[in-house]
């Protein structure tokens, strides 16, 4: 299982990465919607942080939704109308930062458990 974590904020960034590992997949993290659309062929599932300043993670969720990948975002709990745009361009689950923050392994584990991997012949 191989997951992009698109945020541009490093601390998220490096949390989210390490928390996938944790999982036992492996993770790369990427900080443009570029660098996402480069990593998608490989990828078998996305996590967006929906608060970044240098791009648009909608725009990102849509980009990988509609090649076929699963996508988890994250972003702020009480942001109720960005969740529902989030939803509705394709995210699976959107998570609020505290949710990871205080049991990301074991949340992310449940959502990766129901990914096929590339090599299970997903396209």
């Amino acid at each position: 299982m191989f997951v992009l974590v698109l945020a541009d904020d490093l601390i998220w960034s490096t949390r989210l990465v390490t928390q996938v590992r944790a999982t036992g997949a492996e993770a790369a993290p990427v900080r443009t919607l570029a660098g996402l659309g480069e990593g998608l062929p490989a990828a078998d599932a996305v996590i967006v942080d929906l608060t970044a300043r240098a791009y648009d993670g909608i725009a990102a969720i849509q980009a990988a939704a509609d090649v076929g990948r699963r996508v988890l975002a994250v972003g702020q709990h009480d942001d109720a109308e960005l969740r529902r745009r989030a939803l509705a361009a394709g995210a699976e689950r959107v998570l609020a930062y505290r949710k990871l923050f205080d049991d990301g392994p074991a949340t992310l584990a449940a959502w990766l458990d129901g990914a096929p991997s590339r090599a299970e012949g997903r396209t």
